[in-house]
């Protein structure tokens, strides 16, 4: 069963971050005519665009897709709770905090990896690359501030590696908080 839950949490680990990918590049009002973004309008349009006409936007938040994110987070454990038991688990509120909990969990993973995936094509492409284009403009936001504030290294940009910090600084601060709730549940999300 190892091998099933991993492929099964694998997959919707990918396309959860896919639909929050959406998110932040609305949010960040990222270039949507780059290939990249293209691709993530894509892959989440056919779900997106239905549920659009039934859940409004509120203002510039895409209710929908935030929404739609936190639906897969709970379809997720419950698919895994029905592989680990053999059958239909009966559904309680429980899944929808976890679900919440894992939301949450996936965006601080989706920026770690796009933080890694800036960091890594910021070596070898050399701002050629139309995605490294769409990585420094989801994570600019986040990390001009703490360049603003740390002393300048000669060229060495520091502020990558403070806001990795700060991420498993609150991933390990949320988990110390959640430990006495759900165990080692928060380490599994």
């Amino acid at each position: 069963m190892n091998s099933m839950n991993f492929l099964v949490s694998t997959l919707f680990d990918l396309y959860i971050m896919v639909v929050l990918l959406r998110v932040w590049l609305q949010w960040a009002r990222a270039d949507f005519y780059n290939p990249f973004s293209q691709f993530v309008v894509k892959a989440t349009q056919p779900i997106v665009a239905p549920l659009r006409r039934v859940v409004p936007s509120i203002g510039n938040f895409d209710f929908a897709t935030v929404l739609f994110a936190f639906v897969l987070c709970v379809a997720k454990f419950f698919v895994l709770q029905m592989i680990a038991s053999g059958g239909m688990p009966p559904f309680d509120l429980s899944y929808l905090l976890i679900g919440l909990i894992a939301l949450v969990k996936a965006a601080g993973g989706l920026l770690f990896w796009v933080l890694i995936l800036r960091a890594i094509l910021s070596w070898v492409s050399q701002g050629k690359s139309p995605i490294e284009f769409v990585m420094v403009q989801l994570t600019e936001p986040l990390v001009a501030p703490i360049r603003r504030v740390l002393p300048s290294m000669g060229g060495l940009d520091l502020s990558v590696l403070v806001l990795f910090i700060v991420l498993q600084f609150l991933n390990f601060f949320i988990g110390d908080l959640l430990s006495p709730y759900f165990g080692n549940l928060w380490f599994v999300l």
